[in-house]
């Protein structure tokens, strides 16, 4: 598993990399565009700012509880990604306000011949925000090509929360890993007084076509890839030790790592293996709830989407 996943920690500079940086980015049609903005009123979190053109848009916000976070559902009615697709996704969480960010259904990648679907996302997280990612799972049908570049930047007071599951999809034969790429890249930055420094690089690339991927080293006889990253002043080795025991309890192999601490605030990156798309998400739906019970007092998270 450590060879499908390369995670950098510590570095303030990596290469060319910068907050605003575009590396290893293709330039295809603009296929969705997506902007949202959310701070506090009331009492409540709601859209500052919302934008949409193209295949990309939100329904209407809820709440899923007394908490005061919003719940927003990201939808695509072209209901896949196709070769050289391009989808822009712009996150803003103002200080002290609460996003739920999820999807309407699996993110479909099919058929991608000469060139690559990509998904690129900014995020930016002000003081004492909070943003939950929990899209459903990337699915990667044969002959695909897909790559997710994601930058978000943090105050050191904020909160993220990430999880994302990563399934082949059906091929003819039955065989489960037919496409050809799947580059998942995250570049998170904290930003104190003296300017940004990178928390971590976490870049997972898997190439079928390239390496026995489901040997050892890679995915170790398993199929199906989930993750999970949260960065958060409470994050700490205790934090990891426990969400590592509460994986045992499910049929999946799953390592946990830190990053260094930066402001005050530091970095977890969990890594699980199945061969169960259902496992996975509820071995990552039980460490959340961890997160959300302990620090916010609210109950695990449950979207009620079938």
């Amino acid at each position: 598993m450590n060879t499908t996943t390369q995670v950098d920690f510590g570095s303030d500079v990596v290469g060319n990399l910068g907050p605003g940086s575009t590396l290893a980015l293709g330039e295809g049609p603009v296929r969705g565009r997506l902007e949202l903005g959310v701070s506090v009123r009331g009492g409540r979190s709601v859209a500052s700012r919302q934008f949409h053109e193209g295949a990309l848009r939100v329904l209407r916000p809820h709440y899923l509880d007394g908490s005061g976070q919003v719940c927003y559902v990201m939808v695509n009615p072209g209901g896949a990604y196709l070769g050289a697709d391009l989808f822009l996704i712009d996150v803003e969480v103002e200080n002290n306000a609460a996003l739920l960010l999820t999807t309407q259904s699996a993110t479909k990648v099919y058929r991608t011949p000469g060139s690559f679907a990509e998904q690129r996302m900014n995020i930016q997280l002000g003081e004492g925000s909070r943003l939950e990612l929990v899209p459903d799972q990337l699915i990667a049908y044969r002959e695909a090509s897909y790559r997710q570049n994601s930058r978000i930047r943090l105050h050191p007071s904020s909160s993220l929360v990430m999880a994302e599951v990563v399934t082949p999809g059906w091929s003819p034969d039955g065989a489960s890993f037919k496409y050809e790429e799947v580059r998942l890249r995250n570049e998170i930055w904290i930003e104190d007084g003296s300017g940004a420094k990178l928390l971590a690089l976490d870049n997972l690339l898997i190439l079928p076509p390239v390496n026995d991927v489901t040997g050892m080293g890679f995915m170790e006889g398993f199929s199906h890839l989930g993750s999970l990253v949260v960065v958060d002043p409470r994050v700490n080795q205790a934090l990891a030790d426990e969400l590592a025991h509460v994986a045992r309890d499910f049929d999946a192999y799953t390592g946990v790592s830190l990053t260094m601490t930066i402001a005050g605030t530091c970095g977890l990156v969990l890594r699980s293996l199945s061969n169960s798309t259902e496992e996975l998400n509820t071995l990552l739906g039980a460490c959340t709830g961890v997160l959300r019970e302990r620090w916010y007092g609210q109950a695990p998270l449950n979207l009620r989407k079938y």
